[in-house]
């Protein structure tokens, strides 16, 4: 198949899927290109079957907000013409659903007939999709969208709630690629000693440092634990909380034992020297960075909101409290550290669950879909012929 991929090309959850997915994708044969505004930045490496299509917007002066969502819509009907894509992917609803069904019907119109799926992947719905400036458009492109897509039954069942949806969504769970998560853990080269000069335990959080994210609520977890057992916490990501989480390290005089990292390409390596992930988010519609984690055979320490439940079993693969409650969340990572024996019981359960979660496992869920979905277009393209 020749596979058009939109997606945001930065480090958020639905960049990260939609990349791999068509990394994967390429490697079986499949042409895939990626549409975007700049390159996504998991698309590290380029094969004979990998192609990047970039959207340029005009920098014209009447605009205060360039129109994103024209361009991308122009450029998706010059892709499908010139590059005879079967089919359009787009991950994140807000505007690439919008501008897919824009080009399907400008193409409609050229005698091309190109489907689209909708991938749902969480703020697109709960946070941004329900802001009432963006409903009406978003519930529409994706009813008339060829098929809908979510990462986890919790979007799904937040999508019909909020949009009241006469359409089925299918829900396909994001994935990891474990035999690269593998071959880091045995080779890394990222030294535990450099962090841990004293044997103390590491915690980690990977994050875009959003309010969402309630990072602060990690300093203050780690805070509680650090006081019982020597313990050092890594943060990995930036974004519009930093400036805050600097100010409350400094009253918690915690700055010495936390490594701020910045943002990082591919986390695997900081991910493999870790003891135990923690992520506080106020919402988390699957939770891709905990399932990173427990890929490194790294229990996770989480909310119980959204789709982590999915993800992260409690009293398996780690523990859920619920928003906010730090004294729950530092209880259960002593009890993890204070007891090796059951560390290393959750460590091999994280890994465990982590594996089903395998690409090998997901990527045929949608190339299924995808024909099905093209099958359906064949169908009612000779429907049409015979009429």
């Amino acid at each position: 198949m020749k596979i058009g991929i939109v997606c945001y090309p930065t480090f958020g959850g639905s960049g990260v899927v939609a990349t791999e997915l068509g990394k994967a994708l390429a490697q079986k044969g499949h042409q895939i290109h990626f549409i975007a505004y700049s390159q996504p930045f998991r698309l590290n490496y380029f094969s004979e079957n990998l192609f990047y299509h970039e959207v340029s917007v005009s920098d014209y002066p009447l605009f205060e907000y360039q129109p994103y969502e024209s361009a991308l819509a122009s450029k998706l009907v010059d892709v499908v013409k010139y590059e005879n894509l079967d089919l359009l992917h787009v991950h994140y609803a807000i505007p690439h659903a919008s501008a897919a069904l824009m080009a399907k019907q400008i193409l409609a119109k050229q005698g091309y007939n190109i489907p689209f799926i909708t991938t749902l992947h969480g703020t697109d719905i709960t946070l941004v999709g329900k802001d009432a400036s963006f409903e009406p458009v978003i519930k529409y492109s994706m009813e008339m969208s060829d098929a809908v897509t979510a990462v986890s039954e919790s979007l799904r069942r937040d999508t019909y709630e909020i949009f009241k949806l006469d359409k089925e969504i299918e829900v396909i769970p994001n994935f990891i690629n474990i035999e690269e998560y593998n071959v880091v853990f045995e080779n890394h080269k990222c030294q535990k000693n450099h962090y841990a000069p004293n044997g103390e335990k590491i915690m980690i959080h990977v994050s875009n440092f959003r309010a969402v994210k309630r990072v602060g609520d990690v300093l203050r977890v780690f805070d509680k634990v650090r006081k019982e057992i020597p313990t050092k916490l890594i943060l990995v990501g930036d974004g519009p909380e930093r400036g805050n989480i600097e100010k409350l390290c400094r009253e918690l005089d915690t700055c010495n034992d936390i490594h701020s990292l910045g943002k990082i390409i591919d986390p695997k390596e900081i991910l493999s020297i870790g003891d135990l992930f923690v992520l506080t988010s106020e919402t988390e519609s699957f939770g891709l960075s905990a399932l990173e984690a427990m890929a490194m055979k790294m229990p996770v320490i989480s909310t119980n909101t959204g789709g982590l439940p999915e993800v992260n079993e409690h009293g398996i693969t780690g523990f859920l409290s619920n928003v906010g409650d730090i004294d729950d969340m530092a209880k259960n990572a002593l009890k993890l550290f204070s007891n090796p024996e059951l560390l290393n019981q959750f460590k091999k359960q994280a890994y465990e669950k982590a594996v089903s979660f395998d690409i090998q496992n997901i990527l045929p869920l949608y190339e299924i879909l995808y024909n099905k979905v093209l099958r359906k277009q064949t169908a009612i393209s000779i429907d049409t012929i015979k009429n």
